[in-house]
């Protein structure tokens, strides 16, 4: 059975050497290609290029389109592969990642399989802080005899599958990956997730980055939710009792800067805000126990990681009801 490995790159250069490097030395005994997609003015193309030489299993794609989801729609198209898989190109995968992903295909109805992360950049309390953000998500899933959300930084759709939905959607600059798996789960496929098959990754090592990242997340997926309208409570990744947070702390912010112009008493604002405080600790604590100078500052950057979302939601909903309203009358 062969396996196509998809890489979409852009301006890789720092990271797509190690990229590549781990997926030629999988001790996977099946075939398999590595198939870049990429479009980068940096020295990408040539670094490719040159494992191209060395090895005839890895294949580089030029894209002139722009965007994620056309790279990787693109790599399905030149793909050979029955199973297609998708590691970002930022990830390093262990010698065991590709064996573990594709393990589950051994059952004829899994339709997509979804690995997981591991943080690569220790160094940094905010990567830090980004994985156990992750794993929280991620012990849930486990729970989940099926679950409705892939994140495509490492996966595996059957390609007859991935066919049938009409592939990533290239309208979504990001959440591409949740709209994907959401149609293939729609469509009564199953989708499994399996924490053995990890890569590992460099999460955002800065408050602004991280936060900047968390803002797009949340814009880009009120898209996604106008597609899928049934997900807008939650799915197997994210929970309800996190868009309550994410709503409670944008109430909170408008009550606070309405209190402090004068036209609601302040007292309203300053009490949602430590109700807001509270919702933190949970988590915090169980952070506090594996890493204290994480867990001390984790009530805080949760706080600004829900207005962040919060803030991405809400501009979101604003761009959508525009689009709407100018689809109607055009």
């Amino acid at each position: 059975l062969m396996i196509s490995i998809i890489v979409p790159s852009y301006n890789s250069e720092k990271t797509i050497e190690k990229n590549i490097r781990s997926l030629i030395n999988q001790d996977y005994n099946g075939k398999y290609e590595i198939i870049v997609v990429d479009k980068s003015n940096d020295r990408t193309p040539e670094i490719v290029s040159n494992f191209s030489k060395i090895s005839k299993s890895v294949k580089l794609i030029k894209q002139k389109s722009k965007g994620i989801s056309a790279a990787r729609n693109l790599g399905v198209k030149k793909s050979k592969g029955k199973i297609v898989v998708f590691i970002d190109s930022d990830c390093i995968a262990p010698k065991n990642w590709l064996r573990e992903l594709l393990k589950p295909f051994s059952s004829r109805n899994v339709a997509a399989v979804s690995g997981t992360y591991r943080v690569k950049n220790k160094e940094s309390l905010i990567a830090r802080f980004a994985q156990y953000e992750i794993e929280k998500r991620h012990e849930r899933m486990k729970k989940m005899k099926t679950i409705d959300f892939v994140g495509g930084f490492n996966c595996a759709y059957r390609k007859n599958v991935f066919l049938e939905v009409g592939g990533f959607d290239t309208t979504l600059a990001q959440s591409e990956d949740g709209e994907l798996s959401y149609k293939v789960a729609k469509r009564g496929h199953k989708i499994l997730f399996n924490p053995s098959a990890y890569v590992y990754h460099y999460h955002p090592s800065s408050l602004f980055k991280f936060l900047k990242q968390k803002f797009w997340h949340a814009y880009w997926r009120v898209f996604a939710y106008k597609l899928h309208k049934e997900k807008i409570l939650g799915d197997s990744y994210t929970s309800r009792s996190l868009l309550v947070e994410e709503a409670l702390i944008g109430i909170t912010s408008l009550l606070l800067l309405l209190g402090l112009l004068g036209v609601v008493p302040l007292f309203y604002g300053i009490t949602l805000f430590l109700v807001s405080f509270l919702l933190t600790l949970p988590l915090s604590f169980k952070i506090f126990v594996k890493d204290k100078a994480v867990g001390l500052l984790s009530p805080f950057i949760i706080i600004l990681r829900n207005f962040a979302m919060g803030l991405g939601i809400f501009l979101g909903l604003i761009s959508v009801a525009k689009s709407t309203f100018m689809e109607r009358f055009e």
